[in-house]
């Protein structure tokens, strides 16, 4: 018989437990993506819904015999009473305008991101970035009034008032420059923040100077956030309403042809008053004519050239930014 002293007891381990590697539901996240899904869903459904109405309600005034599609996109003269729907007049305002306003803005919001991205220390651009946001988010109708009582009187101040007159395109479009530049050189300055450190060094190690790094490298290599940046800007300066319809004037600048219109380049003349597509949808949906007048469906046509204008902006955008684009 063997002696059980100094035998040590044998203990069997227990089995480990089975992890469970199946993902589990966490309610909240389902319920945050749920709702962004819903948002995006409810985006594209408004989108659509204003397409459809704008496309219902313009084939309709398109249909009434006394439109002409082709007077429509020839004629020079917009005025309804006599059934005269040529939208150049109304076209070639708000190009002007908007012209105008990116020849004030480009430089300057350009200027402005080139010193906040390049030149800047934090601390003042800590502090220029929000002035610049609170200058964007000051209402139009008080740029509208700085317009026409700030601007137009020193226009006429060194034109003169018998050449500048109180409503005018060039008051109007100098105001909407200043109101598009927060969102160029925002824009700007984030395309320029983005290039990286190593082409700054690059150029300072060749003997560059700051200003030569920002002119020569920086911008050209962020050229494709700069370009989509004065697009946007031209996409909201075309938009623009309550500036043009309180400084621009209150009647289209009609033209009795081409030839007149073209004659001394007239219609290029930013002195003169005039009335934009944004403007005139504005005054025709203020509630002087009845909602059953020809006026009234012809806004349904402006919005919808505006919609396709708008809508051929950004996806020049889009492709200046693809083409474009460097990845580094």
């Amino acid at each position: 018989m063997q002696s059980e002293i100094g035998r040590t007891p044998v203990t069997t381990l227990a089995p480990p437990p089975e992890i469970d590697l199946r993902p589990r539901r966490r309610w909240g996240e389902s319920l945050i993506q749920f709702s962004l899904w819903l948002t995006g869903v409810v985006s594209i459904l408004i989108t659509l819904g204003i397409v459809v109405v704008l496309l219902i309600d313009a084939l309709a005034f398109f249909r009434l015999p006394e439109v002409s599609l082709v007077e429509f996109f020839t004629g020079t003269v917009w005025q309804p009473q006599i059934f005269k729907f040529g939208i150049f007049p109304l076209f070639n305002a708000t190009m002007l305008t908007s012209a105008i306003g990116l020849i004030v803005a480009v430089p300057l919001g350009l200027m402005i991101a080139i010193y906040l991205s390049e030149y800047a220390s934090p601390r003042a651009r800590g502090i220029l970035k929000p002035v610049l946001e609170i200058l964007a988010g000051v209402p139009t109708v008080v740029f509208g009034y700085f317009a026409l009582n700030f601007v137009t009187p020193i226009l006429q101040r060194i034109w003169g008032r018998d050449v500048v007159e109180i409503f005018n395109v060039a008051s109007a479009g100098i105001v909407i420059g200043i109101l598009i530049i927060p969102l160029i050189s925002s824009m700007s300055e984030d395309a320029l923040s983005s290039v990286p450190r190593a082409l700054r060094e690059g150029a300072y190690a060749l003997g560059a100077t700051r200003l030569e790094t920002a002119i020569k490298v920086i911008v050209p290599a962020a050229i494709s956030g700069i370009a989509a940046a004065i697009i946007v800007g031209m996409s909201r300066a075309v938009g623009e309403t309550m500036v043009v319809a309180i400084a621009a004037g209150a009647g289209p600048r009609n033209f009795a042809s081409w030839s007149e219109a073209l004659g001394g380049l007239n219609f290029l003349n930013p002195f003169k008053a005039a009335e934009t597509m944004t403007g005139h949808m504005v005054r025709i949906s203020g509630g002087d004519l009845s909602y059953d007048s020809i006026d009234y469906d012809s806004i349904f046509a402006i919005g919808l050239m505006l919609f396709f204008m708008t809508l051929v902006l950004n996806l020049i955008s889009r492709w200046v930014i693809k083409r474009f684009r460097e990845e580094y």
